[in-house]
């Protein structure tokens, strides 16, 4: 009877023991803050990217696809006689042509990609192969070397700001110092400008001339979030 007796209390002491100290593994956290602060700028455009196209129509298939590939073939030789601008083949498409739902034809498509620093010589390049190619898109993009420089710069600006606001709450709630226990930085990158259909639009058709295009500037965004706690001592 006394041996149950110390059993029971021995798993009482235990019961009582372990959750105390589970408590005492658990850090207490007492006056945590969540805060955010971001840094806004543009980044500068300096990639210039076109993609053009031939399509040929015909009863045949053969025949088309010879001529979509001399003429990308003609383009792709043409860039290539200009060290600054890449170019690249995309999608090469092959379907048929219906009417009143019989195939009556066929249509060969392929597409390439030019891009470059030098605006003055892709633009004049853009030009020349608009004689047996049409524009689908001009574009500007940010090198990753100008958005990594821009998104730096924001994010010192982005640190800064946070610790300004950490520094206000700890003050204005009567708080010595505080502690950052998280922090979270992002880097959105680029956000380019809303697109415009009526400028492509213009263009592919009207285009016969190296147009006419300017850089501008991109959108960056940084925003740094996390959680300071608040201290006395």
């Amino acid at each position: 009877m006394q041996s149950k007796c110390w059993i029971s209390v021995l798993v009482l002491i235990l019961l009582i023991q372990t959750p105390m100290a589970h408590a005492a593994e658990t850090p207490l956290t007492y006056d945590r803050v969540n805060l955010s602060a971001s840094a806004q700028g543009k980044a500068a455009n300096d990639i210039l990217v076109a993609v053009l196209f031939n399509r040929s129509e015909g009863p045949s298939a053969e025949p088309l696809a010879a001529e979509v590939n001399k003429a990308i073939s003609a383009a792709i030789e043409l860039a290539r006689k200009v060290p600054e601008i890449t170019a690249q083949t995309l999608d090469y498409q092959t379907f048929p042509t219906y009417q009143n739902q019989k195939v009556t034809g066929w249509s060969v498509q392929q597409s390439i990609r030019l891009e470059s620093k030098n605006t003055q010589k892709l633009s004049h390049l853009i030009g020349e192969l608009q004689k047996t190619l049409k524009v689908e898109s001009i574009n500007y993009q940010v090198s990753p070397e100008i958005l990594r420089i821009t998104e730096d710069r924001l994010m010192r600006e982005a640190l800064k700001a946070f610790q300004q606001r950490a520094e206000l709450v700890t003050r204005e709630l009567g708080r010595k110092r505080y502690r950052v226990v998280a922090l979270e930085v992002n880097t959105g990158g680029a956000t380019p400008p809303p697109f415009r259909p009526g400028a492509r639009a213009m263009a592919m058709d009207v285009m016969a001339a190296p147009p006419a295009i300017e850089a501008g500037e991109q959108s960056v965004t940084v925003t740094v979030q996390g959680t300071v706690e608040l201290q006395n001592d």
